[in-house]
């Protein structure tokens, strides 16, 4: 368990706003989130990047072989359309695929939306690094990111990255009692 900063990757998956179309509020939604949930020092590396499954690869290897992120955290692109390849690069650039996170997201947003069903959200490690997708919108990913980030800090643990303390007013993160 170490004390180091946590260094958190998060991926705007979007052709538009990685083009200026529009301003990602995707992205800003997960790093307010994180701000809420996490007390423990950490550094955002954070990118806008088109649909395109070779980049989201290369974006993810980046920051995980090369900026050292811990946590991976990607928005958009996980829907049904033809350009949604969020999933395809996570499975292809991880070693062990992570299903329990797509499987209790969407449970959490059936409870929101029929549509759920539709999301292909997943995660999965590389080397010590999670990485887990969200969904485009920011009500979403606050839902999603409610429903499973309890279990995040403990699976960070688990690969020995660094220790993610949580306001726990906010976020109550899993850790098994010592016995």
């Amino acid at each position: 368990m170490s004390k180091e900063k946590a260094k958190i990757g998060i991926i705007t998956v979007s052709d538009r706003a990685s083009a200026g179309v529009y301003e990602d509020i995707s992205g800003k939604a997960i790093i307010d989130t994180l701000n809420e949930y996490l007390t423990s020092s950490w550094e955002e590396v954070y990118k806008v990047i088109p649909d395109e499954q070779n980049i989201i690869e290369d974006t993810i290897k980046e920051m995980v072989d090369n900026n050292g992120c811990c946590l991976v955290v990607t928005t958009g692109g996980t829907g049904p359309a033809k350009r949604d390849v969020t999933p395809e690069a996570t499975e292809a650039v991880c070693d062990r695929m992570m299903p329990g996170f797509g499987e209790l997201m969407r449970q959490e947003s059936l409870k929101f939306v029929p549509t759920a069903i539709l999301s292909r959200q997943t995660a999965g490690l590389r080397g010590s690094s999670l990485v887990v997708n969200l969904p485009g919108k920011p009500k979403s990913i606050r839902e999603c990111l409610d429903a499973v980030f309890p279990a995040i800090p403990y699976c960070i643990d688990l690969m020995e990255g660094p220790f993610l303390e949580c306001d726990e007013n906010i976020i109550k993160p899993f850790r098994p009692k010592n016995k």
